[in-house]
């Protein structure tokens, strides 16, 4: 049996001020082909599916258009919620679409859902357990010792019934470690950046499986075991991932024991870019680059350029950011506040600060700005 894995759609994400709809459908439509192609019988999206819980109208579509065209080539489906979604919107329906070979498990029950299937080989049995805390399985096994995320996973694994003896596939939402700390791409969100210890989970507790497809972190990897795998995102949303490349892993699984990974590259509507330099450099037409691409800018100029994203994005209409990488910025990063603030007063803080800001001493009607602004912010008092 082939399944292809998705994770962390994140349907409905901006970047910046650009909606990333048409390239989210596009990509959808090259995992489509991709389905076809490899003879792919079942597709697991191991959560994430919208980038909100309260998902727009034309993320609700473009799932919609997606899962029906996996159901008309009869291609089952295996969805469970992540930390993103909400757990009733996705949940809508799911009995209905069931009958379609859309399986959906996106509230936890007390107990880990199952669907089995049978191929040449046998019984092969698909485990959906959507994201959970500790608070939530702890209430349905109030007598056992749960306080972590690795003891919650472990206790409803345990208290599964699971027949090893047959190829089990289980698709989970949550954050899992091998020997070394994973990959965090940076679009995850802060709660998976600032992780602590108590949302780690071993990737011990999953080595039984034939297969864990995990969802949660947006960089595809590996941890523990080459068959425990994150897919990763199908599209870069950070600028961490710039150099990045996104892929869907391929699992052929046939006999016990027998299980093939191969990760299919994807081809984005728009590439995620970052180019560094002095804007005449870049702006130079040889030095022009597929202008559709979303971009990242750090300039390299000395001085400030008056709307310069106006500028650039006549060249690169998608431009999500500027900043600046010089000597004023170098001087920034290693200057120690301390050494203007003792006994100071606000404005000879902010004139000494504008200076190293900027190389030139405060204008008077600046300076009246700053301690106008300062005074409506509380900072300092009506007197100053």
């Amino acid at each position: 049996m082939k399944f292809i894995h998705l994770s962390d759609l994140h349907l409905g994400k901006t970047l910046g001020e650009y909606s990333l709809i048409k390239d989210q459908e596009y990509i959808l439509g090259q995992v489509l082909e991709l389905v076809k192609e490899n003879g792919v019988n079942a597709v697991l999206i191991a959560g994430d599916v919208y980038d909100r819980s309260m998902p727009s109208e034309a993320a609700v579509n473009l799932l919609d258009g997606f899962i029906s065209e996996l159901a008309a080539r009869d291609i089952r489906t295996f969805i469970i919620s992540g930390n993103h979604d909400s757990e009733q919107r996705l949940e809508y329906g799911s009995r209905l679409f069931s009958s379609r070979g859309i399986h959906i498990v996106s509230v936890f029950n007390g107990e880990l859902a199952k669907v089995s299937a049978e191929d040449e080989f046998g019984t092969i049995n698909i485990y959906m357990l959507p994201f959970v805390k500790a608070s939530q399985v702890r209430h349905y096994y109030p007598d056992g010792s749960i306080e972590t995320y690795e003891d919650a996973v472990r206790t409803v694994i345990s208290k599964a019934d699971i027949d090893w003896s047959e190829r089990n596939v289980l698709i989970s939402h949550q954050f899992v470690v091998g020997n070394s700390a994973p990959q965090i791409a940076g679009s995850e969100g802060a709660s998976v950046q600032n992780v602590g210890l108590i949302e780690q989970i071993s990737s011990e507790i999953f080595k039984a499986f034939d297969y864990v497809a995990l969802g949660h972190l947006h960089s595809p990897q590996s941890v523990g075991y080459d068959y425990i795998r994150y897919a990763g995102s199908v599209l870069k949303y950070s600028l961490n991932e710039a150099v990045s490349s996104k892929s869907v892993p391929l699992i052929d699984i046939e006999e016990k024991g027998s299980v093939d990974v191969e990760l299919l590259p994807l081809s984005p509507l728009r590439d995620l870019r970052h180019i560094t330099g002095r804007l005449d450099q870049l702006l130079k037409a040889e030095n022009i680059v597929d202008p559709e691409d979303y971009m990242y800018v750090t300039l390299t100029d000395e001085e400030m350029i008056n709307d310069v994203m106006g500028i650039v994005q006549q060249y690169y209409p998608n431009t999500i950011k500027i900043d600046y990488q010089n000597s004023h910025t170098k001087e920034i990063e290693n200057f120690d506040i301390g050494e203007i603030v003792s006994d100071r007063s606000f404005e000879e803080i902010i004139s000494d600060f504008y200076l190293k800001m900027y190389g030139v001493e405060i204008s008077d009607e600046e300076l009246d700005v700053m301690m106008s602004a300062a005074r409506e912010a509380g900072v300092i008092d009506e007197a100053s």
